[in-house]
Formats: structure tokens, sequence, C-alpha cells
């Protein structure tokens, strides 16, 4: 059985469709570096709404968020 979220010290936001756990506190740019994805590669919505990469240390992760989030892929 997996912990509960809000015991410890962690929020639940939908990421792509799919729930994920945070730690309490956490910016979009702390979770985007804990995909390893650096803010330059992605384009990201916050709650319907596009979000400017100079916010994402900005805006803290609230229990229910959503983000979605596209990675740029370049090819030939």
């Amino acid at each position: 059985m997996s912990a509960d979220p809000v015991a410890s010290g962690a929020v639940t936001i939908v990421a792509n469709g799919a729930p994920r756990a945070v730690p309490a506190g956490a910016t979009i740019a702390t979770f985007l570096a804990e995909l390893g994805w650096k803010p330059a590669w992605v384009v990201v919505e916050h709650n319907g709404e596009p979000l400017a990469r100079d916010r994402f240390g900005a805006v803290p992760l609230r229990e229910g968020d959503r983000l979605e989030v596209v990675r740029a892929v370049a090819g030939g």
C-alpha cells in the first residue's frame, strides 16, 4: 500500500493526465528538475493557462493542480 501523500508532506497534482505526488512547496521548476527536464525543453500549461518559462520557479504546486507538459523534440 502506498503512503498517504498528505501525511508524508506531499500534495497530489495531475500531470499529463496522471496523478503524481510532489513535495509540499515544490514549484513547477522543481517538478521539471525531478523529471530531468530542462525548462528550455518544455512548454507548460498550468490549470489550463500557458505559463511563461520565467515563472516556473515562482509558481508553487498546490493540491489538485493540473499540468500539461509538452517536451519539444528536434528532428530532421
